[in-house]
């Protein structure tokens, strides 16, 4: 049979709802650091109340003032994150905010978790730091990660995500000269989101870090 050389070029159309908080003192500033939030399965459909149920966009409710942009973006009912269309998002709002383009952070919980390591593992020079939380990744791309400043976080007793998902990334992470830590909740089960979102430590992690080597491979 013949075969003959072909080449695709087509538009990709991304439609996404999302939150987003601004600093209180966002037009003081030339740029911010930003702090995009993935969240986990419940929370996926077209009312983005229900965005507003764990983590930053949570806190953000409650009247907590974040030092970051922060981006919660909601996924559809019956899909998963994409780390393409999330890359897409950063896109639009690093056009349209004053991002500071070094500090981007990415965080997220159970679906959201497996989401932050597909978002690193496909651009993994985009960001200052991620934390995962209660998720899991292909640790065959621990060396892909090696350069990003991870903060794992996971509950012993989960039952829904083994806490040996986050613990294998980890160590890959590791044995290729990364730098990737890993907080394990003993007594917690799934839900090790809670104590970590409402821990400042976090926060103030995230803004020690930025990023470094802007160079494509």
């Amino acid at each position: 049979m013949n075969q003959k050389s072909a080449k695709l070029k087509r538009p990709v159309t991304v439609e996404m709802d999302y939150l987003i908080s601004l600093p209180k003192d966002y037009e003081k500033q030339e740029k911010w650091p930003l702090i995009l939030f993935l969240h986990g399965a419940g929370e996926r459909g077209d009312d983005l109340e229900l965005v507003k149920v764990h983590g930053p966009p949570k806190l953000v409710e409650q009247g907590k003032a974040f030092p970051f942009i922060v981006v919660s973006p909601q996924c559809p009912k019956g899909r998963w994150w994409h780390a393409m269309e999330l890359s897409a998002l950063l896109d639009e709002i690093e056009e349209k905010y004053k991002v500071d383009a070094d500090r981007i952070y990415v965080t997220g919980l159970s679906m959201g978790g497996f989401g932050t390591w597909d978002l690193a593992m496909y651009a993994p020079k985009r960001f200052a730091a991620i934390a995962p939380i209660c998720g899991g990744g292909d640790r065959q791309f621990g060396k892909a990660l090696k350069d990003i400043p991870v903060w794992v976080f996971h509950g012993a007793k989960d039952r829904a995500v083994p806490v040996e998902r986050s613990v294998e990334m980890v160590e890959a992470i590791k044995s290729n000269g990364g730098d990737a830590k890993l907080t394990i909740y003993p007594d917690a089960q799934h839900d090790s989101w809670t104590e970590t979102y409402d821990n400042p430590e976090l926060y103030q992690w995230f803004l020690k870090h930025q990023r470094i080597n802007n160079e494509t491979e």
